[in-house]
């Protein structure tokens, strides 16, 4: 694995993670690509040089379908199980091999490395701009310097690709129809239905650093449960601020059965995810979300891993979700793995802090700052869940981001998806939102509906 020296994690510590220089800067479209990747291939050309993604839809695809695969002609290049792991171990997180350690059918089908990821003109000159004037603040629990793209395209220190994570370019405003299953050990599941929708006030085109930092919100997110009966007309309300250590998140629900809207502080850290049945805490929606101070975050380096890449196998809408929801774990066949480099981000929790997760290891994709990997341990330091997110590039809209969330719970046996799109309306990625669409009183007037 490729480590950062220790006297450059030390410096940026003192200095709080000054930006980069200019001739740094410079790099990047060159040798670096506008997101901060290495543009060029690996050594032995199984990872091929970034040639600028998808940045057109392919032949045949119509708003609002759902994405054809691009790839689909790709054939497989080989399949990883408990049986041959040990010669992929180097490649392999450590939580991939605890799971083909539990589940012994379970497998890895590995393709031909396709580096698709792609955002458009606007956001790589946002992050050429923010690359000589971003700094965290707050002791890394904030920034500012920074908008529209991400902050720190070169980074030194594990919470800057954090923020480079929580700030990666996902549109302007989406909506979405999505489900979610908490399946059983034996494969039973009961669908959770969601209607998401999202304003990334941060990549607002209009968006100004004062208004930003004023505001101190980085997104705007409402989600209304529409299925089961029990659950249905809970509306969730977040306005997502960027320091939520000196300003906590602002959330409200809106309870269909007392018809009222509450403040809803809870909606953070460890409590639980929304009717995920105790299957992930709230701040493992989106793989990681909310505050980081109750971790010290450790840029372990830079690594070739096999992760989940270009899942559009199983974003199609030829699918059932009973296609893809089996015993212990999705259906393997449908998904697709390939060769990346990855940032390796080792997240230990701080002392006087607490979280049911005492260390987390994430692997973010060079190419689009995505999450694509986590690994979860508990308070005894054993692996208990262990997360990929199955990503494609919406083409129409130019970003990578997943299509289906998997938590696999090694410890009961049980595992969530969250993000089902098979059988719903596709993303829609031109939809209008304002400010004023995420405030309680719009949250009261959606209730009522």
């Amino acid at each position: 694995m490729k480590t950062l020296p220790a006297a450059l994690f030390l410096l940026a510590a003192v200095v709080g993670q000054a930006a980069v220089s200019e001739a740094d800067a410079a790099r990047l479209g060159k040798d670096l690509t506008p997101l901060g990747a290495e543009a060029k291939g690996n050594a032995g050309g199984s990872i091929p040089a970034w040639t600028g993604g998808i940045v057109t839809p392919p032949a045949g695809y119509k708003p609002g379908n759902h994405h054809p695969d691009p790839y689909g002609a790709d054939q497989p290049l080989y399949t990883i199980s408990a049986a041959n792991a040990g010669q992929y171990e180097g490649q392999l997180t450590t939580g991939q091999l605890a799971v083909m350690k539990a589940y012994p059918n379970y497998k890895l089908v590995v393709y031909p490395t396709r580096r698709s990821a792609s955002n458009p003109p606007r956001i790589y000159d946002a992050i050429r701009r923010n690359a000589t004037s971003a700094e965290l603040v707050s002791n890394g629990n904030g920034f500012r310097g920074a908008l529209v793209g991400i902050p720190f395209p070169l980074p030194t220190s594990g919470i800057e690709v954090v923020w480079n994570f929580l700030t990666r370019f996902r549109g302007v405003a989406a909506t979405r129809k999505i489900d979610q299953a908490a399946v059983e050990r034996g494969g039973g599941y009961q669908l959770v239905k969601f209607d998401d929708e999202f304003l990334f006030n941060y990549t607002r085109p209009d968006i100004t650093l004062k208004e930003l930092e004023d505001s101190n919100t980085l997104i705007y997110f409402k989600q209304a449960v529409t299925a089961p009966a029990r659950l249905a007309g809970t509306i969730l309300l977040s306005q997502e601020t960027m320091d939520q250590v000196k300003e906590p998140r602002r959330a409200w629900v809106y309870n269909a059965g007392r018809r009222r809207v509450t403040k809803a502080p809870n909606v953070a850290y460890d409590n639980p995810g929304t009717a995920a049945d105790g299957q992930r805490t709230s701040d493992q929606f989106d793989m990681f979300n909310g505050a980081p101070d109750r971790y010290e975050w450790t840029l372990v380096g830079k690594k070739e891993m096999i992760v989940p890449y270009n899942s559009y196998k199983l974003h199609s809408d030829k699918l059932r979700n009973s296609d893809i929801l089996k015993p212990l774990h999705l259906n393997q066949d449908l998904a697709r793995y390939e060769l990346h480099r990855v940032w390796v981000v080792d997240a230990k929790l701080r002392p006087g802090t607490s979280h049911l997760y005492s260390r987390r290891t994430f692997y973010i994709d060079e190419d689009s700052w995505q999450i694509l990997a986590a690994d979860q341990y508990d308070g005894r330091g054993q692996m208990w869940r262990v997360s990929e997110a199955h990503c494609i590039n919406y083409y129409d809209a130019q970003t990578f981001w997943s299509t289906l969330e998997v938590h696999l719970d090694l410890q009961n046996g049980r595992y969530l998806a969250v993000g089902l799109d098979n059988e719903n309306e596709m993303y829609n990625f031109s939809a209008q939102r304002t400010k004023d669409s995420y405030t309680p009183d719009s949250l009261r007037r959606d209730g009522v509906r």
